[in-house]
Parts: C-alpha cells; sequence; structure tokens
C-alpha cells in the first residue's frame, strides 16, 4: 500500500497538491465567507423563522461543499505524507530519531492531520445540528431550530475557521521545508 501512495504522489504530485490546496481554500474560505457576509445577511432578516430558513439553507449549501472538500482534503494529504516520505527522513527502522529537524517536520504533519480531522468531526457535528434545525423549523419549533443553529454561528464555525488557518499556516511551513 505505501508503494501504491508513493508512486500515485510521485505520478500525480502538482494535481494532488493543487487539490490540498483547493479543498482547503473551498472550505476555509466558505466557512469565512458563511460566517463574516452570509451570517450579517441573514441577521438582517426581520421575521425569525424565516431568518433561521435562510441561514439552514445556506448552511446545507455550504456543507455541501465542504464536505466533499474535506474528504479531497484528507485523502490528498496522506497522500502528500507517504509520498514527501516525512517519517523515513525523521526515524529509522526501529524508530530512533535520526534527524530533529526532519521530526519536528514529521511532528508538524501529524499536528496538521489531527486538527483536519477535529475540523472534520465539528463539520459532521454541525451538519447534524444543521438537519436538526430543519426538522424543527418544519414543525415550526423555533426554539429548537434557534438552539440547534446558535451554537453553530457563535461557536463552531469560528472554532472551525480558527483551526482551518492553523493548519493552513503549517502547510505553508511544511512547504517551504522541501
Amino acid at each position: 500500500m505505501k508503494e501504491f501512495l508513493v508512486q500515485t504522489f510521485s505520478d500525480y504530485r502538482t494535481t494532488i497538491i493543487f487539490l490540498h490546496i483547493i479543498s482547503a481554500v473551498l472550505w476555509v474560505g466558505g466557512m469565512i465567507t458563511m460566517r463574516f457576509a452570509a451570517h450579517a445577511s441573514c441577521s438582517m432578516i426581520e421575521d425569525p423563522k424565516l431568518r433561521m430558513q435562510r441561514a439552514a439553507h445556506a448552511l446545507n449549501r455550504l456543507f455541501n461543499i465542504a464536505w466533499p472538500a474535506a474528504t479531497v482534503l484528507i485523502i490528498t494529504a496522506i497522500l502528500m505524507a507517504v509520498g514527501l516520505a516525512f517519517r523515513e527522513a525523521a526515524v529509522d527502522a526501529n524508530g530512533n530519531v535520526i534527524d530533529a529537524y526532519a521530526m519536528s517536520l514529521y511532528q508538524i504533519v501529524h499536528i496538521k492531520e489531527a486538527i483536519w480531522i477535529v475540523m472534520v468531526i465539528n463539520l459532521g457535528a454541525m451538519m447534524y445540528r444543521r438537519s436538526q434545525a430543519e426538522k424543527a423549523l418544519k414543525l415550526d419549533n423555533l426554539a429548537r431550530a434557534k438552539d440547534m443553529l446558535t451554537p453553530i454561528a457563535q461557536y463552531m464555525v469560528p472554532v472551525n475557521i480558527a483551526l482551518g488557518l492553523i493548519a493552513i499556516y503549517m502547510g505553508v511551513v511544511l512547504r517551504n521545508a522541501y
């Protein structure tokens, strides 16, 4: 399997890196746009039910872009981590550190992967909350819909934006290393 990943990365390096970057841009950029443009626009709608319906609809559209982007991001991250041989540069076959700088880069790779995984889990939770809000709106249960949507805008999207920006920065650090 490792040989397949290394060969795939070797054969499609530019395409894989492009897909990785564009996926991060779509996901993180989409969340930034949603939080600072669409959210502000939705908050101007006076009718609470209509405001929440528009917010739920906009989130659904975002998630329909973010979920595939997150999937591509994780796949390309694995291809790059294996294909660029971060582990082989850092440790020998027995797991002994052979290069401290390479080991620090290898640790950044793992931290970055962990960040994206936390973001995917948060994305899944946001998708669930949005679907619950939509169900509540269909039943005219505005209080439940608000309870489901409010944490998305106030906490969950901002957390993913911050984590995404950190991961992107770490990607730049890694890119400058090879």
